[in-house]
């Protein structure tokens, strides 16, 4: 798993990738309400926000960590949204065909996103 300074997660199989949201994001968050995401078959740019996560607090663009074209969306987390606050790590938002592989290097490690959070709340 790789991790974006915009808190959504990389989980790479093949030349696929599932995009999520951190932990720390939807603690941020806190209770989600509603989820917006692309259609099937449109393109993510890096970098680019490619929907919107609803909270009871906030409403923040989820930005994409590698372009890519969108192969599906999670319909079980557009129906319950609250499975983000549950379940960060299962509860996917879309998966990617992806474009090009060496964004993936610029993307952080788990243990680069720990010290990453920890500079950041000080």
């Amino acid at each position: 798993m790789k991790y974006a300074k915009t808190h959504e997660w990389v989980l790479v199989n093949g030349k696929s990738a599932r995009i999520g949201v951190s932990d720390y994001a939807q603690q941020q968050l806190t209770d989600i309400v509603f989820v917006e995401l692309p259609e099937v078959g449109s393109r993510v740019e890096k970098g680019k926000s490619f929907g919107v996560i609803e909270s009871v607090k906030a409403v923040e663009d989820v930005y994409a960590p590698v372009s890519g074209k969108v192969i599906a969306k999670n319909q079980k987390v557009l129906d319950s949204p609250e499975m983000i606050n549950n379940d960060p790590y299962n509860a996917w938002l879309i998966e990617i065909e992806i474009e090009n592989p060496k964004e993936l290097d610029e993307l952080m490690t788990p243990e680069e996103y720990k010290k990453f959070l920890e500079s950041e709340s000080h």
